[in-house]
């Protein structure tokens, strides 16, 4: 497919025109940014992998009856999807303490909370995607209430699944991000599920282990990005099996890494 029109450029993806009205190329880069892009850097491969992964849970929402952008993935790095108006509200996912929540609530990391928090985030990142709460939301216009029922409700299901779909390949979702857009039909819209769901916006941690297998290896200098991306999509299989022998060894790269550093 040639390439189209560039629409916008973010920190791990680009959109182009799609091929039909109301359609949009969704590019994976390799770019990682960490801290409100004040860390940057590149994990190879990762473009690929994201594609893969969030085209795989996308589907699986999918024929679950949540309503999403995804229509298909193109090639290895770009998957077509609806064109939406994006709401400026990130929906954060806990279910386990980890990140800010830690830091902001004195919680010590890997403590189970007592039920599942959703937080929102104002998108902005010149204000750093600041906490925001429902009365913010309806204040500014940001969405309407009944747009928020539905995000929130939404949000709940996709995570009932998403952990026991994570728990059945040996993972422990701790939080993750979600966005939604509106997609209209005329001068109706509704909320559906937009953007991605990768290692990039998720904590993901082995469940024997309680390894990162996520972004937070990047963020926390732990390094093997690449081989904790990997192993999330071989658990999944989403991976040839010609290729397992290349991937995640954490105490492997653990050694190799204090011989290094020694």
């Amino acid at each position: 497919m040639s390439r189209r029109r560039q629409i916008y450029e973010g920190k791990a993806k680009i959109l182009y025109e799609g091929p039909e009205p109301g359609t949009i190329i969704q590019y994976f880069k390799d770019d990682a940014t960490a801290f409100n892009a004040q860390k940057k850097g590149t994990i190879n491969g990762k473009g690929v992998l994201n594609n893969r992964i969030s085209e795989h849970i996308f589907t699986l929402l999918g024929q679950i009856g949540i309503p999403t952008h995804f229509i298909r993935r193109l090639n290895m790095r770009e998957q077509l999807v609806r064109q939406v108006e994006i709401i400026p509200v990130e929906v954060v996912v806990r279910n386990v303490a980890a990140g800010s929540i830690s830091k902001r609530l004195g919680i010590e990391e890997g403590t189970p909370l007592p039920r599942t928090i959703l937080e929102y985030y104002y998108k902005d990142d010149a204000l750093g995607d600041p906490m925001i709460t429902d009365e913010h939301i309806a204040c500014f216009g940001w969405a309407t209430q009944e747009e928020m029922h539905d995000v929130a409700d939404m949000a709940i299901r996709i995570n009932d699944f998403m952990c026991g779909l994570f728990a059945g390949v040996g993972i422990r979702l701790i939080d993750f991000k979600l966005e939604f857009g509106r997609l209209w039909d005329g001068d109706y819209s509704r909320i559906i599920l937009a953007d991605e769901i990768s290692p990039d916006g998720c904590r993901l941690w082995d469940s024997t282990t309680n390894e990162k297998l996520d972004k937070d290896r990047f963020r926390r200098d732990l390094g093997g990005e690449v081989e904790a991306y990997q192993e999330v999509a071989r658990r999944f299989g989403l991976l040839p099996e010609g290729s397992v022998s290349t991937v995640l060894d954490l105490d492997e790269h653990r050694k190799a890494r204090g011989k290094k550093d020694s």
